[in-house]
């Protein structure tokens, strides 16, 4: 396996650009690359389109591009946490869609899998089901769920060896590992790279083939 790319802030910026779709991984910013979100707000692209957990706050994680109006789009499970987003919503100036939690994971593994989408029985007979194919199996409704991928995945690791192997740090680790699966690009920012075969295999937990570059924590 050839080493995973290291680039600097400038080889992230030139893969910016208006209108792309972000996959992010973290939990109320944790676990979200802060350092690659400020890239990306000082590199001025806008009407972007990102898909995550959640929108975090105004003033942090995923929730710093909502509040300096850069996102056309959010698929998220929850933004309360977030009034800006809601606000937004509100007066018509983003575009919100709200997934259940399990059902976004799944959509984002399809996308990494290769698969079109999944089936669902989670939003059947409430607002989630609207403008949504239904099919009945068994006696039991389902919601014909799409995949989810991006051109552009970003997560946070806390080590990496220069091969792309990734190892997250407890709760950090959340829902990164389903986007690195399910982006054209995915750039990893890491607190740290060490030598190829320094990582204990069993406790690699995205591999480096699924990782374009890293970028260090500090770098970006």
């Amino acid at each position: 396996m050839l080493p995973c790319k290291r680039i600097c802030r400038a080889d992230l910026r030139s893969r910016l650009k208006d209108g792309m779709t972000i996959l992010f991984g973290g939990f109320l910013a944790v676990g979200t690359p802060t350092g690659i979100v400020r890239e990306i707000l000082e590199s001025g692209v806008k009407d972007l389109t990102i898909i995550g957990n959640d929108t975090a706050t105004p003033d942090s994680g995923i929730g710093v591009l909502i509040a300096a109006r850069r996102v056309k789009k959010v698929i998220a499970s929850h933004i309360g946490t977030n009034p800006e987003t809601g606000r937004q919503m509100i007066a018509g100036e983003l575009d919100v869609e709200l997934v259940p939690q399990g059902t976004l994971a799944e959509r984002i593994r399809c996308g990494g899998a290769g698969l079109g989408g999944v089936l669902t029985p989670t939003g059947v007979g409430t607002l989630v089901e609207d403008g949504k194919t239904k099919l009945t199996y068994d006696g039991i409704d389902y919601l014909v769920e799409r995949a989810l991928r991006a051109d552009l995945a970003i997560v946070k690791a806390h080590r990496a060896d220069e091969q792309g192997n990734l190892i997250y740090r407890r709760a950090a680790r959340n829902f990164n590992p389903l986007v690195a699966m399910a982006a054209d690009y995915v750039i990893a920012e890491v607190d740290e790279i060490v030598p190829a075969g320094t990582l204990e295999p069993d406790h690699i937990m995205t591999p480096g083939v699924l990782v374009n570059a890293l970028i260090l924590s500090g770098e970006a």
